[in-house]
């Protein structure tokens, strides 16, 4: 892909800004087609994998969370599955420069509870959002979205109420950038911007994401929540677009077991799986074809260092700990589902590019084994002082045989010894970002589809950045990057972290889900979302 400048870019926005204004009607929602029959019951039951740590917009850093907060909230816009901006709680927008972008909301959107949803909550949204004091795993998004002052709120230099976000209006947003930003409204689109309630918030602090006072923007909202049981959303009569939302009542179960999640799912009792165990894939495939869902999704499965930490401070061990890795070995034998073996953070195709690969990468594992063992043995490590330390994942069966393979190549290969441990998702999420680890499973779902979605969680001064990796070059050549998206950049950011290993990339996902023949509308995109509003259940 050719290199595009500035100028370029606001041109071809600009011209995309039109194009969405003369087709303005696009679907939101569930589109039943024609002469189908529906059931007389619309009530779904979906597995979401894990029980959530919050369902606080800003207090969440994963699809566990984000799962459930696409169904109870809406954004000022959404990119549909073919990558057109659709206008959600905004109904248009313009911008000149690219720098100053004034949103028009809806004049009829409203609140779970009635009241009016404003751009005055979107201001305190955003402004909460990057407060230090809110502690959010995504407190720097506003940063890497060059909004104005954020950097300086984030260091505690200047005060939120200076973010460059203003209601003009009730109904009317400005919103100013420090520089133009490629991918400014793709950004928009993800969970951590959308709207919440000023009121709600401050009427009942920490507490308001309660089933009894919760208040959504969304086409469900929260009735019943039993922790390690289920969540359940029912319709939300106030939502904008409720008439064409087609499904009552939906339930997400917390299923880590992939055994359980099947054994449900056969059983009836659920709907659409969160996964499909890698051991059942060959013989469902062959006898429920029809009920099996493949799909590609920008996620890349990786353990991160931290590094930090002796000996992770050292770049001859990670490299040595990757080396040892037979990738192919964990694709083809353990997953067999289509996953890709990965030597980079950036999935295939992100943002339009397709990226050079590190030379290890064509290496047999014969000739990485051997580096192996010449880096780990340069770094102090061998038979009289072997490299001995925890790996820790989250409980599930899946997590539990790649870690189980990994360690064993590493024992084998190397003579280093990583003792396992497992987690609760929460309970593992909190030692995460205390950095109480010194190998961590991790994967990560671009948060929107550019390369920048992956190269920012190892910048130095990131929240996310749970690796503590800090490297002053790669820092750089990102935010060039982010200011003309030229692929060079890119590729040399990429190159960085190939070459240092803040984190050890070892396979891109797939989707993969069962789901029953009667659920219509099921369409998953790349980020591995699918959303309950879009689903129907058939007459059956």
């Amino acid at each position: 892909m050719k290199k595009i400048t500035i100028n370029k870019k606001i041109k071809i926005l600009s011209l995309a800004i039109t194009a969405l204004f003369g087709n303005i009607a696009l679907s939101y929602a569930a589109v039943v087609p024609e002469g189908t029959k529906l059931a007389a019951k619309q009530e779904i039951v979906r597995n979401n994998g894990a029980e959530p740590a919050s369902l606080d917009t800003h207090k969440v850093s994963s699809d566990v969370e984000f799962n459930i907060i696409n169904d109870f909230f809406d954004g000022l816009i959404q990119v549909d599955n073919q990558g057109n901006i659709e206008p959600r709680l905004a109904t248009h927008w313009e911008t000149n420069d690219n720098k100053t972008w004034i949103f028009h909301l809806r004049k009829d959107i409203k609140w779970s509870d009635g009241s009016p949803i404003t751009a005055h909550d979107v201001v305190f949204s955003w402004r909460r959002l990057i407060d230090p004091d809110t502690v959010s795993p995504y407190g720097s998004y506003l940063e890497n979205a060059s909004v104005v002052n954020a950097n300086q709120i984030l260091i505690g230099k200047k005060k939120t109420e200076e973010l460059g976000i203003k209601a003009l209006d009730d109904k009317t947003l400005e919103v100013r950038l420090d520089k133009p930003v490629g991918d400014f409204l793709q950004m928009l689109t993800h969970p951590v911007m959308f709207p919440i309630s000023e009121k709600a918030v401050k009427q009942y602090g920490d507490k308001w994401t309660r089933p009894e006072v919760f208040v959504g923007s969304g086409p469900y909202k929260l009735s019943e929540w039993i922790v390690n049981e289920k969540i359940v959303g029912v319709r939300n009569p106030q939502y904008w677009d409720n008439k064409n939302t087609v499904i009552n009542k939906v339930t997400y179960l917390p299923l880590s077991s992939e055994k359980a999640d099947l054994n449900r799912y056969l059983a009836g009792e659920i709907d659409i799986t969160n996964t499909i165990a890698a051991e059942s894939f060959p013989s469902l495939k062959k006898m429920l074809p029809d009920q099996v869902r493949i799909s590609p999704k920008s996620t890349v499965y990786f353990y991160e260092f931290n590094n930090k930490k002796p000996p992770f401070n050292d770049a001859r061990v990670r490299q040595a700990l990757s080396l040892a890795i037979d990738r192919d070995i964990i694709v083809d034998k353990i997953l067999g589902q289509g996953q890709l073996p990965a030597y980079t953070m950036l999935t295939p195709n992100i943002g339009g590019f397709n990226f050079e690969q590190p030379d290890y990468a064509f290496w047999t594992q014969a000739q990485r084994i051997a580096k192996a063992k010449a880096l780990l043995n340069e770094a102090g490590f061998n038979q009289d002082n072997p490299l001995t330390f925890n790996l820790l994942y989250n409980t599930q069966e899946g997590h539990k045989k790649i870690a189980i393979a990994v360690s064993s190549m590493w024992k084998k290969n190397l003579g280093v010894k990583a003792v396992l441990q497992n987690q609760e998702w929460k309970v593992m999420l909190d030692n995460m970002h205390q950095g109480k680890f010194d190998v961590i499973r991790r994967a990560w779902v671009a948060d929107y589809n550019s390369p920048m979605a992956f190269l920012t969680i190892f910048l130095s001064d990131q929240v996310k950045n749970t690796s503590m990796y800090e490297n002053a070059e790669f820092d750089k050549l990102v935010e060039k990057a982010s200011s003309n998206n030229a692929k060079e950049y890119y590729q040399q950011a990429s190159d960085i972290l190939t070459k240092e290993l803040p984190a050890i990339p070892i396979y891109f996902y797939v989707n993969h889900n069962m789901v029953k023949p009667y659920v219509g509308g099921f369409n998953i995109n790349t980020r591995g979302e699918y959303f309950t509003k879009d689903l129907y259940i058939i007459e059956h």
